[in-house]
């Protein structure tokens, strides 16, 4: 089977593809015949040592992936060959096979097929963890969220519609922001040419944001928790922008405000009735077609390099997905 390999950490052009020998399933395993399997940001970062879990080497990168069950390890009840499912596994999805533990995997719906898959439960699953469970976001509050124009971005935009909020999406260009506003956006700023601080005060009546969702760290976290309404809760989701940022915490005392951290990974293993709880109720809403994952391209597995590249470079707008 083909597979995409990270022998050396490195920028994407360093991955290799190489004919590899397929996966057997241990106890308690599975492997899954890949049919599509999405980018995420850390994918860009684990390939370079620069993120919180560490792989050995060589691995493949990957997160996120739907496909078909070939074969299942002694202990697995719940599934068999056959079975149509989406995984998360940290690492390994961009193969053509790929093994993990069986705990790692979710049936996919019946009205959805691979690509979708493959583009939904990490940034959905991130988002409602956040916003539902660590924020508490009710409706009638004001959700700000900045990098709204990416995966948990943009999942961010629906998910916050969905429970009744007002939202703000920020980002970077015109066109991104015209992707929010399709997928639900009240308002918008282009924090490249806008005031970030300035439009969120009159965007809100000088009251600021509930809610804040930042997957992007950087310049932007300081004036957007500034920003913050009383009694605000500032979600701390990723850092694509590249600098952990440094938050003036007096800030927090005067507003009565939190900074809330979110790790759905952690969440996910830590808390399963939780977790399984919140992948239900993101099927529901994606049958009652609210949450629309937004792929902005496929790409056939041996693309994994300029794929990468183009999330790196901050150009995707939701999901790019690779397909076997």
């Amino acid at each position: 089977m083909k597979a995409v390999l990270c022998k050396q950490y490195g920028p994407p052009d360093s991955l290799a593809i190489e004919e590899v020998e397929s996966p057997r399933p241990g106890a308690n395993e599975v492997v899954v015949s890949v049919k599509a399997a999405s980018l995420n940001f850390p994918d860009v970062l684990i390939i370079q040592n620069k993120y919180q879990f560490k792989p050995p080497l060589p691995f493949s990168p990957g997160s996120e992936l739907a496909g078909v069950v070939k074969e299942v390890g002694p202990g697995v009840e719940r599934f068999k060959a056959g079975d149509r499912v989406m995984a998360f596994t940290t690492y390994g999805a961009f193969a053509e096979e790929v093994k993990t533990e069986a705990t790692r995997l979710i049936r996919l719906p019946q009205k959805m097929d691979f690509v979708t898959g493959a583009a939904f439960l990490l940034t959905y699953g991130t988002t409602d963890h956040a916003l539902r469970d660590r924020a508490a976001l009710s409706s009638g509050e004001t959700l700000l969220v900045l990098g709204a124009a990416g995966g948990v971005g943009l999942a961010a935009v629906e998910v916050g519609k969905a429970l009744g909020a007002r939202v703000i999406a920020c980002a970077s260009t015109g066109e991104k922001l015209a992707v929010c506003r399709d997928h639900g956006a009240d308002e918008t700023i282009n924090y490249a040419t806008e005031d970030l601080r300035e439009r969120i005060r009159a965007l809100t009546g000088g009251r600021g944001a509930d809610v804040v969702y930042d997957p992007v760290g950087g310049p932007y976290s300081e004036p957007a928790f500034r920003s913050i309404a009383w009694r605000g809760r500032h979600l701390v989701v990723g850092f694509a922008a590249g600098e952990i940022p440094k938050l003036p915490l007096n800030l927090a005392l005067l507003k009565g405000a939190s900074v809330v951290g979110v790790f759905w990974g952690d969440f996910a293993r830590r808390e399963p009735a939780r977790f399984a709880e919140s992948v239900a109720q993101l099927a529901r809403w994606y049958d009652e077609g609210r949450l629309k994952p937004h792929v902005d391209e496929t790409l056939p597995l041996t693309s994994a390099r300029e794929a990468l590249k183009r999330m790196a470079e901050r150009k995707v707008k939701g999901k790019l997905v690779l397909t076997t």
